[in-house]
């Protein structure tokens, strides 16, 4: 029975941000600065990717390549990949201080965690410079992890590789994936917890693949509600996903759970 020494999560749409809606708004500008309109389906598909590679995962998607094609007269290069990031980027970095809410049982979970001797690391599709703002705005709310590592920090390698977990364990002193559970709310993040041996765990309720904001969530009818997290739950199971939680109010016990051997 393993002892769990660390948990490390996701931000946006995990820990921050309920339904990561900042993100998909800024890919939409950039698209459509680009005279492409893509749809919010679209821009969630390869979310919690590094936010080149999401771009990239967008442009080979056949709709928008075709859009690209009949508008351009050329299929997308590497030069569309920087033009259409250096409109995101400035798109981004105008919304995210407004959304970076601490999600519902985070702050309870954590210093539960906390409480039984386990660190809190993290990993982000953003930016070391996107996370500045983040970090600053979720620790004015309380929310402050151990460790913080992007891909600018593992020579851009974000996710599905699992470097960015693997200098949160170097960083943090942590010597066995079997003692650490990875938390997201993405496809990428499951990849990259199992890609890194972790155990991994998605959480539904304000997650990207659910992609409504706080107050759209709260004021569907209960059936929708079930059918939305049934949606999620079985998405994040396809893509290796150990477990799946609602919110972050089960994860102390869910912890529990696996320490004592219990299996999904």
């Amino acid at each position: 029975m393993p002892k769990i020494n660390a948990v490390i999560f996701d931000w946006a749409g995990t820990t921050v941000d309920f339904g990561s809606t900042s993100p998909v708004s800024a890919f939409m500008e950039a698209f459509r600065r680009a005279g492409i309109e893509v749809t919010d389906e679209e821009t969630r598909a390869p979310m919690g990717l590094l936010k080149r590679d999401h771009i990239r995962t967008m442009l080979r998607m056949p709709r928008i390549a075709k859009a690209w094609q009949d508008r351009y007269g050329r299929a997308p290069n590497a030069d569309d990949v920087e033009a259409l990031y250096s409109d995101f980027e400035p798109a981004l970095m105008a919304v995210l201080p407004q959304h970076c809410d601490i999600k519902p049982h985070v702050l309870e979970a954590v210093a539960t965690l906390r409480d039984k001797g386990i660190k809190i690391g993290s990993t982000t599709g953003f930016t070391a410079s996107m996370m500045e703002v983040v970090t600053r705005e979720a620790a004015k709310a309380g929310y402050s992890p151990d460790m913080l590592v992007t891909a600018d920090d593992t020579g851009g390698f974000g996710r599905p590789w699992p470097y960015m977990v693997f200098e949160n364990m170097k960083r943090l002193g942590l010597q066995d994936v079997r003692q650490i559970v990875k938390v997201g709310d993405t496809v990428s993040d499951m990849k990259e917890g199992k890609n890194a041996g972790l155990i991994t765990v998605g959480v539904t309720e304000g997650s990207s693949i659910i992609g409504l904001d706080k107050k759209s969530w709260e004021s569907l009818s209960e059936m929708d509600q079930f059918a939305l997290r049934k949606k999620a739950r079985e998405t994040f199971f396809a893509n290796g996903a150990d477990f799946v939680i609602d919110t972050m109010a089960e994860l102390p016990k869910l912890i529990e759970a696996i320490e004592n051997g219990e299996k999904a």
